[in-house]
């Protein structure tokens, strides 16, 4: 299984005697330095974690790149020398983060060297006489389909997901008579900084200009502006955009500022679904999403995959042209500005926070991070305002003509 989900009945006397708050990092278990080590034996790959009580936890993997994910219900990796850590596995193991993710949630993520699966998971309670616990996870190389096939598989239900919006008994007004909602999601957070260059980090840039953009768009006109991150913390892909159904969002704006590892790219993309991507993103959604969270007001709950599908295509075939216009107003505002941009601006992509099928989203990525221009200028206080200013006045101009479009559709 994508995750393998540990439940003991020995575990329910210390998390009942140990209550845990409402938010913050409660620590249930620390992680020590003795027992835990990451090493390899040929091309297999072993890691332990020793624990200092037993705490539920789940594995799962990720691709591009490979990774491994653990994540406990919860754990302070605090006293862990994660760089010490990571030397066991050098070569095997390119990256080694750990960190709370959400309330009552911790994480370890490796990043490895090749598509590899679990040959053994275990939890090891009653160490070393006491309550200390030992997880033990073996690896081994794995085929890139057989890889493929455990990423895809869903997650567990309610995990990593927002409370679903029920719909409401009285709809909201209709587009353009009303401030528009829009969903700015400054990309990455907390265990995962994205891109980083020069001490800067793509979260920590990105979601100071979200908060930068926020203020640009509010004084454009009305409008009503969530985050779907407003401090350095982690929220999954899938949360991203459930966060974006839950706002009743009109749009949703990824912001990105990526690293490239070879070759020179500089200047700002903006990316919309791809159209080859649409049909795979429908029937993904329709597997991994409870049904109540895959278009805003519309409750599927009891239909099957295939008419679930048909009904995100449908919202879709509306959507995609209005997210197009949008992907043009936003180029087409920043080269008004005279921001620098990739040679080639607008791409689709099939990123996961781009498949809301009944939101146009876009991503914008500002800039890279790789390139010592764009890196100074993403760093530029005055540079990111009037790069706010010119995507704010592109989603306005692009508010006005899809009020137009609507209206023209509704007669």
């Amino acid at each position: 299984m994508r995750w393998l989900v540990l439940c003991l009945l020995a575990l329910a006397a210390p998390l009942a005697a140990q209550p845990l708050p409402q938010s913050g990092f409660s620590a249930l278990a620390r992680a020590e330095p003795g027992g835990t080590r990451l090493t390899i034996d040929g091309e297999a790959l072993a890691l332990d974690v020793m624990l200092s009580q037993p705490v539920p936890w789940r594995v799962r993997f990720l691709a591009e790149p490979p990774r491994l994910v653990v994540d406990f219900r919860e754990v302070d990796f605090a006293a862990l020398d994660l760089a010490r850590l990571g030397q066991g596995a050098r070569g095997q193991v390119t990256d080694l983060r750990a960190g709370p993710v959400r309330d009552g949630w911790s994480r370890l993520v490796l990043t490895l060297d090749r598509p590899r699966l679990l040959a053994e998971a275990e939890l090891r309670t009653a160490q070393r006489g006491g309550d200390a616990a030992q997880l033990r996870l073996r690896l081994h190389p794995a085929e890139p389909a057989a890889f493929a096939a455990q990423v895809a598989l869903p997650d567990p239900p309610g995990w990593g997901l927002p409370e679903a919006v029920r719909p409401t008994a009285a709809p909201r007004k209709p587009r353009g008579q009303r401030p528009p909602v829009i969903v700015l999601d400054p990309g990455h957070g907390g265990i995962d900084p994205g891109a980083e260059r020069a001490g800067h980090s793509e979260a920590r840039l990105m979601l100071t200009f979200a908060r930068e953009l926020k203020e640009a768009i509010l004084r454009a006109g009305p409008a009503e502006v969530v985050l779907t991150r407003d401090a350095d913390v982690f929220v999954p892909l899938e949360t991203r955009v459930a966060l974006a159904h839950q706002a009743g969002a009109d749009v949703f704006l990824s912001l990105h500022a990526d690293a490239v590892p070879e070759g020179v790219a500089t200047g700002a993309t903006v990316y919309t679904l791809a159209a080859a991507a649409s049909d795979e993103a429908s029937a993904a959604l329709a597997e991994r999403h409870d049904r109540d969270a895959l278009l805003a007001g519309v409750d599927l709950t009891g239909q099957d995959d295939l008419i679930a599908g048909v009904l995100m295509d449908m919202a879709r075939t509306e959507t995609a042209p209005r997210a197009d216009r949008l992907a043009a107003a936003m180029v087409a505002a920043l080269r008004s500005e005279k921001v620098p941009l990739h040679r080639v601006p607008r791409r689709g992509a099939a990123f996961s926070v781009l498949k809301a099928p009944d939101i146009p989203s876009v991503l914008v990525e500002l800039g890279y991070m790789s390139s010592p221009r764009d890196l100074a200028r993403l760093t530029d206080p005055e540079w990111r305002g009037r790069v706010a200013a010119a995507l704010a006045a592109g989603l306005a101009d692009w508010a006005v003509q899809d009020a137009a479009a609507t209206l023209l559709l509704r007669q």
